[in-house]
């Protein structure tokens, strides 16, 4: 979220990816610049930390240089049902340490979302399909990007047996259910904001309280840009089945402390 949700990749990614001993990193990028999408400079920045994959989400094209970049750039997501045309793709085999293969997909959701997008579990029904968990992919990701934390549980469970993990986003607010699931499905509802959370979801405090009490708008919504948490999740999965064996929140600095893995 913004200059401070980079600052926080920046700074702790590389070591985290050297502690922890990390094989494969994504990192949701849906709103790095300005906090309303991705531009390709901030794309490098996120990938110059340590991300292997980036992800977006409805702000996908909100930065209009991400257009070509996502064209350029292979390692960068959008959504698997978006507009039909759009540049990119929603879903990619991504080669891991060690020969193993990492499937990347993100889909929209369609609850309380401004506008209507394709069916996201069909969407991402026919993906898993041709990927089976433990077959040609070792680890099956599914980032889902939506505002109902009933529609996030409900991707959990019908990609449950076939994703190693299914991750909500967009909401900018850590969830506490961190589980896996009966048939080796992790599941998180939210991974929460890489930002500052002495804010508004990431929002200067002032303009969002202003509209809420007056209805009203005075200025644009401005990124809070004190010390930022890096929040996220960790997985840990079976290279022979791509069964989930471990889940566990992030939080590295700023207001929300959590250690993360041992």
């Amino acid at each position: 979220m913004g200059r401070a949700g980079r600052k926080a990749i920046s700074e702790n990614l590389p070591r985290l990816r050297e502690e922890w001993r990390l094989d494969f990193v994504v990192v949701n990028g849906e709103n790095a610049t300005g906090g309303m999408g991705l531009s390709g400079e901030h794309a490098k920045v996120l990938f110059n930390a340590g991300a292997d994959c980036v992800t977006l989400g409805d702000h996908a094209f909100d930065q209009k240089d991400m257009l070509q970049a996502i064209e350029a750039d292979s390692r960068i997501v959008r959504p698997l049902n978006f507009a039909k045309g759009a540049p990119g793709r929603g879903h990619r085999l991504f080669n891991a340490p060690g020969g193993r293969k990492v499937l990347v997909v993100q889909a929209l959701g369609q609850v309380f979302m401004k506008r209507p997008f394709d069916d996201p579990f069909g969407a991402v029904e026919g993906i898993l399909k041709t990927h089976p968990r433990g077959g040609l992919a070792q680890a099956v990701i599914v980032d889902m990007h939506c505002e109902a934390t009933s529609e996030k549980m409900a991707m959990g469970h019908f990609c449950n047996g076939k994703a190693s993990l299914v991750v909500g986003t967009h909401t900018h607010v850590p969830t506490g259910d961190a589980q896996i699931l009966d048939k080796g499905t992790a599941y998180l509802s939210d991974a929460g904001m890489c930002g500052d959370y002495d804010s508004v979801i990431g929002m200067e405090k002032a303009e969002p309280m202003r509209r809420f009490l007056t209805g009203m708008s005075k200025t644009r919504f401005t990124p809070a840009n004190n010390e930022a948490t890096l929040s996220g999740v960790y997985v840990e999965t079976d290279d022979r089945t791509g069964a989930a064996t471990r889940v566990e929140m992030v939080r590295q600095g700023g207001r929300l402390q959590q250690a993360g893995p041992a």
